[in-house]
């Protein structure tokens, strides 16, 4: 007899396994499939081996400012229902140590294996069923009348397993980062099978790339990192962060470059501000006022690092001299090319340094409370959906608020 389900979930990450406990827990019968050898391996890598779980500093009245959809208002009532004070409660129940960091950002204290068997634990006592790996190879769909009620169990899915009926399919797929750690478009293909519409996928939080030859003055930069305030947009819908820069051989990255990408299309200027901290053009006149025969770039470098300051002045003869012999318009001009430089990239690092994607599943066609989508009993949660969060733990807060919200929606077994 084909095995029968209440409800199938593809995609063992953190929105699919936490949606999966969540509804075994409500005393659904939940199959949970992933179709890579390794568990929940994004969980695994991120945060440097801890997980950034979440973001105390996610506003569940305004959750949406931290996150881009083309329906950017989509995902404020997933969030707002469920919060970074329900996901710290769960973790303290489970006993799991966390610690804040920088801007809000949570980890895990010792390994973001903690977090990895919490959700094992909460799959366990909701009694999924848990095949991995394990691929689906087709999803089939009727509300045709068949024996034993089949109506109610529209879903087939053939896997490697052999197939199984269910009432309810969530994808939890995830998005296209990562392909060596098992990323792959599954969950956008069956969106277009089922005739539901995708925002052009991209990636996100991604290093930033230059042409070579127009890089060449800054590759020797590479590994220095400051604080800088950068944006990106037209001046009506500029998006700008302060955080750090992280020079790279062929590009920008760090906080600053991977927030800044999510923001950033093909063809546009950034605009950073390498001292934001205060004007360089006021330091260097009271620094000139005061005498002394130091060069320029070692005046300039009591502001910004050495390296970066020889770089910047090496190409200008009248930026190369002693600080009193310089004009008050070459200071100027210098000032200025730091405080407002805008570099136009060529592109970024691409799928294999992404660290979530852009763009999704249209959530026009998908309920904000239930994530149900317009094709009946199939809804879509976490990273295959258009929501795209800040970095710093906000991908994960949607992966844990999206599945909330599926895993109460889903239809009670009638067993």
């Amino acid at each position: 007899m084909t095995p029968a389900f209440d409800v199938a979930i593809v995609g063992a990450g953190a929105a699919g396994l936490f949606c999966a406990g969540i509804a075994g827990q409500r005393g659904l019968r939940v199959l949970l499939l992933d179709h890579a050898p390794k568990m929940a391996e994004k969980i695994r890598i991120s945060g440097g081996g801890r997980c950034n779980f979440t973001n105390r500093d996610l506003d569940p009245h305004q959750p949406q400012r931290h996150f881009l959809s083309q329906n950017p208002a989509f995902c404020r009532s997933a969030l707002a229902r469920y919060t970074p004070a329900d996901f710290i409660a769960l973790l303290q129940r489970h006993g799991v140590a966390w610690q804040e960091k920088h801007k809000g950002q949570l980890f895990c204290t010792r390994s973001a294996q903690d977090l990895i068997d919490l959700l094992l634990r909460e799959c366990g006592a909701g009694g999924v069923t848990h095949w991995q790996p394990c691929r689906v190879l087709h999803v089939a769909y009727s509300d045709a009348t068949h024996a034993e009620g089949a109506a109610a169990l529209p879903y087939t899915l053939q896997t490697e397993r052999g197939s199984v009926v269910c009432r309810s399919l969530v994808v939890a797929s995830g998005g296209l980062p990562v392909p060596k750690i098992g990323a792959s478009d599954w969950g956008l293909r069956l969106a277009q099978q089922f005739g539901l519409g995708l925002v052009e996928p991209r990636p996100a939080l991604v290093p930033l790339t230059f042409e070579p030859q127009s890089w060449a003055p800054y590759a020797h930069l590479a590994g220095l990192a400051l604080p800088v305030r950068i944006n990106t947009g037209s001046k009506k819908q500029a998006m700008a962060f302060d955080e750090d820069l992280l020079f790279t051989h062929r590009g920008l990255s760090g906080p600053a470059g991977l927030q800044i990408s999510s923001y950033w299309n093909p063809g546009q200027a950034l605009r950073i501000d390498l001292h934001p901290q205060a004007r360089l053009d006021a330091a260097l006149q009271t620094a000139k006022a005061a005498g002394g025969r130091k060069l320029l770039p070692n005046a300039l470098a009591q502001h910004l690092p050495q390296r970066l300051c020889d770089i910047w002045t090496q190409h200008r003869p009248d930026w190369q001299r002693p600080l009193s012999d310089c004009s008050d318009k070459a200071l100027a001009q210098l000032a200025e090319s730091l405080h407002h430089w805008a570099p136009s990239p060529s592109g970024d690092e691409g799928w294999a340094k992404a660290e979530v994607m852009r763009g999704g599943v249209d959530t026009r066609q998908l309920s904000s409370q239930s994530l149900e989508s317009s094709q009946p009993g199939l809804y879509f949660i976490g990273e295959v959906v258009d929501v795209t969060g800040w970095l710093g733990g906000y991908n994960f807060q949607w992966a844990w608020a999206s599945a909330h919200a599926c895993a109460l929606a889903l239809p009670p077994s009638p067993h």
